[in-house]
């Protein structure tokens, strides 16, 4: 569930309205067919941004529900945009390019894409690519949830460079993503 309690499945399906979709393409052209072509199929675009960094800014602020990327885009690319954002909060990302070379998409896949589409692409491609993309990060985050719900701490100590420790505990948190606080000493 998202933290105003909606899960982000029942937006795909119009229980609590349309998914929110942040669009990050530097060709305005482009950017402006794509946020047509999404408002036309019932997302929300609620979002556009002209680069990279500018998606991470937004998406910060605004917290999507899927985004659409470009690439190769100016100031920071399409892929290390995806990196940051599934890094702070996992969300299905499509990425889109005209560049289909096998090093680029594994890129992105690494970084979170969820799917991926070279253009020129049609609306039969990018819509359903879309939906599915959002469909699947849910049953992931459902799984994920699942999987820690019963998990107990996990206790560590990590070298350091100077010769010591660093107690660590990594406790997974019921929306899947991990949680890593220094132990306590009476822990140990």
């Amino acid at each position: 569930m998202e933290p105003d309690g909606v899960p982000i499945g029942e937006r795909l399906f119009g229980a609590a309205g349309a998914p929110r979709v942040l669009i990050a393409e530097d060709e305005p052209i482009v950017r402006l067919d794509l946020a047509a072509l999404l408002r036309a199929n019932g997302f929300d675009v609620c979002a556009e941004a002209r680069d990279g960094e500018e998606a991470v800014e937004l998406a910060r602020e605004l917290r999507p529900d899927a985004a659409v990327l470009d690439i190769r885009m100016p100031v920071l690319d399409g892929v290390e945009a995806a990196r940051r954002l599934y890094a702070e909060r996992p969300l299905p990302i499509v990425m889109l390019t005209a560049y289909s070379d096998r090093q680029t998409v594994e890129s992105a896949i690494a970084a979170g894409a969820f799917t991926y589409l070279v253009k020129p692409f049609a609306e039969t491609d990018l819509i359903p690519a879309l939906r599915a993309a959002i469909a699947r990060h849910g049953d992931l985050l459902h799984a994920r949830r699942r999987v820690g719900a019963g998990s107990a701490a996990v206790e560590l100590e990590v070298p350091s460079r100077g010769g010591g420790t660093w107690p660590l505990r990594l406790v997974r948190s019921t929306d899947g993503t991990t949680r890593v606080t220094f132990a306590p000493e009476e822990g140990r």
